[in-house]
């Protein structure tokens, strides 16, 4: 029985020597690669320069009053298209006493002058009517009488524009009517019926009844990075993308880069403004966020490659070209190369169109041990 467990042992130490010389054996044999191989193709390689900003109306007017007062009626909404002197809302006046007690004041005073006037007129013309005082004594009470007259007609409107904002020779045209400047949409009223507002003075800007814009009109408003700045210049086309719908792109041109830079983030941006061609079928608000993609350089129809097959040795570019398939073989070629999109290269040397190189790796594999 002894003996018959030497043996047993003896065959297992030996299997394990002989299974650990194999692993051994095994795990020295070289790794086999496989490596994916790319085609040397034409293509068109552009490149580009992406700012991010938003599509805005050109002008965009904010309707202020000419007098104090509250809001008594709003004829308009947000997204209404006006004319040109339209109505937007009318304004109810409520005066300083103060001013209304001296434009009052001024106003009775006026009149009682105006009648000592015509009572002085009466007497005069009379008086001349009978040859008893000369003409020009009567011309001097006529022009007395229409001054008067004339005071008081400028009395009585500054008394009703203090009471009521309007007078009876202004009609239609009121301080107390918010009309607007020009032909377009409402963007906002941020004024409710009954809000007090003020008008514009030395002292403070006015309160905003509605915001007007062209909305036919409208340009790109974005910022770019001071490292691709230097390549742009007015008159260059962009396409605009608007994710609002669903990426659907406008052309548009360059028409302003601003010459100062602003830092964000730790990067200097600079502020550029485009005209965009919006068509009559699409609708574009204002505020909408976009991209705008600038060409700064393009070539077509050139050999290229693409960018992750390149290697590089010191200030050498180059690739390893295919030799044989089966088995996998390389040999080192240097290259030049030119424009790049990030993704592929145009290759100006050392590579033809159709040739074959190394790509990434498909897979690595080692002998499977049993």
């Amino acid at each position: 029985m002894k003996k018959v467990f030497k043996w047993i042992l003896a065959v297992a130490v030996a299997a394990l020597v002989m299974w650990t010389f194999v692993f051994l054996w095994k795990k020295s044999r070289p790794v086999e690669v496989t490596y994916e191989i790319v085609v040397a193709e034409k293509a068109n390689i552009e490149k580009k320069a992406v700012a991010t900003g938003k599509v805005e109306a050109r002008n965009e007017i904010q309707i202020k009053p000419q007098i104090a007062g509250i809001i008594d009626i709003l004829y308009k909404e947000a997204g209404q298209m006006v004319k040109k002197d339209e109505v937007i809302a009318r304004l109810k006046v409520i005066p300083d006493m103060v001013s209304l007690n001296a434009a009052e004041s001024r106003r009775n005073l006026s009149k009682i002058n105006l009648q000592q006037a015509e009572t002085d007129f009466d007497r005069q013309k009379e008086l001349y009517e009978k040859q008893v005082i000369s003409k020009e004594e009567y011309e001097k009470s006529t022009v007395q009488l229409k001054s008067a007259r004339e005071e008081f007609e400028t009395a009585q409107n500054n008394y009703d524009l203090t009471k009521d904002g309007i007078t009876q020779k202004s009609g239609t045209q009121s301080n107390t009517l918010i009309r607007s400047t020009i032909d377009g949409m409402i963007l906002d009223i941020p004024v409710k019926v009954g809000n007090s507002v003020i008008q514009s003075n030395s002292f403070n800007d006015g309160t905003t009844i509605a915001t007007i814009a062209n909305l036919n009109d409208m340009i790109f408003v974005g910022k770019v990075d001071e490292t691709e700045v230097g390549r742009l210049h007015e008159g260059m086309p962009l396409q605009l993308s608007i994710g609002a719908l669903n990426e659907q792109q406008f052309r548009a041109r360059l028409e302003y880069i601003s010459p100062k830079g602003v830092e964000e983030s730790g990067a200097v941006l600079f502020e550029i403004k485009a005209a965009a061609e919006i068509p009559d079928s699409a609708f574009i608000r204002a505020g909408y966020s976009a991209n705008a993609e600038i060409i700064l350089n393009n070539v077509t129809d050139v050999v290229s490659l693409p960018e992750h097959v390149l290697q590089f040795s010191h200030d050498t570019t180059y690739v390893e070209v295919v030799v044989s398939e089966t088995p996998q073989q390389f040999e080192r070629r240097d290259i030049k190369t030119g424009l790049s999109d990030g993704i592929r290269i145009e290759i100006l040397s050392g590579i033809k169109l159709g040739e074959k190189v190394k790509g990434s790796v498909v897979s690595d594999t080692k002998p499977k041990i049993n």
